[in-house]
């Protein structure tokens, strides 16, 4: 396990602090995690606990949620492509923007429908409150846990009823994406180099299939809800677009991941 510091000490620090939530395999998290890591660029963990009321953490970045950067006294970041840009700006080499405008758009495009609202991550987290919510032996806990989610990120049953399709379509953008760009000869999502959309890519692909055990120290009630059983959904995560994930991982990103 990693070593973490408490939100009021690293208040007083200065550097790059960034908030995760301790042995939690969040696809943002863990994102975030590899696109620093990708840049070497060294930071704190700032622990954020899970559930809880967080209001140190409220106080400081005004929301309670993970990841979050906060770089020196500047504002506190605890969105994805605000999060990209300040690693950018820190650390430009190696770049994970491209530079031409078609690419950066299609990039930016295609990484909002994986991290972004109401995209990939957003709609696999309402099928798995869904989940919860809709089954009338679950523990007691895990429905009061799931309601507080559920009123955090807007769910309701008809949105959880929808997810499944709005995922099957992301996966079918991603998967031709692939395709037109093994058919010119790139072995990445975007251009001829590793971009961020490869790393989103990645981790984000843990909610359909984690990573296995000796690679990514998952608990196993994570990694059960974690995998995703939709027959559309897992017709659609085609061996390639898997093996894409795993080529980012062993070629680009720290193993095991660091929960």
């Amino acid at each position: 396990m990693a070593n973490y510091v408490e939100v009021e000490q690293a208040i007083g620090m200065s550097g790059l602090r960034v908030v995760l939530s301790p042995g939690v395999p969040g696809p943002w998290s863990e994102a975030a995690k590899g696109i620093l890591y990708v840049k070497q660029l060294p930071y704190v963990k700032v622990r954020q606990e899970l559930g809880g009321e967080n209001l140190p953490l409220l106080r400081w970045t005004a929301q309670t949620t993970a990841p979050v950067f906060v770089y020196e006294n500047e504002r506190p970041r605890s969105l994805w492509n605000d999060q990209l840009y300040l690693a950018e700006r820190l650390a430009p080499d190696p770049p994970l923007i491209p530079q031409k405008l078609e690419e950066r758009a299609l990039m930016f495009g295609l990484a909002n429908e994986l991290c972004g609202e109401n995209g990939f991550g957003w709609s696999r987290r309402l099928m798995l409150l869904h989940a919860t919510l809709s089954d009338p032996n679950a523990p007691e806990a895990a429905k009061s846990s799931a309601s507080l989610l559920g009123r955090k990120y807007g769910y309701s049953p008809a949105l959880a009823e929808a997810a499944p399709s709005r995922v099957v379509e992301i996966l079918r953008a991603f998967r031709s994406q692939l395709e037109s760009q093994r058919k010119n000869g790139s072995k990445f999502l975007i251009g001829r180099r590793l971009s961020a959309l490869d790393i989103y890519w990645a981790a984000f692909a843990a909610l359909i299939e984690p990573l296995p055990d000796d690679l990514c120290r998952m608990s196993s009630g994570f990694r059960r809800m974690y995998t995703c059983k939709d027959p559309l959904i897992t017709a659609e995560a085609v061996p390639e677009l898997m093996a894409h994930r795993d080529f980012i991982y062993h070629e680009f990103l720290e193993l095991p991941v660091d929960l």
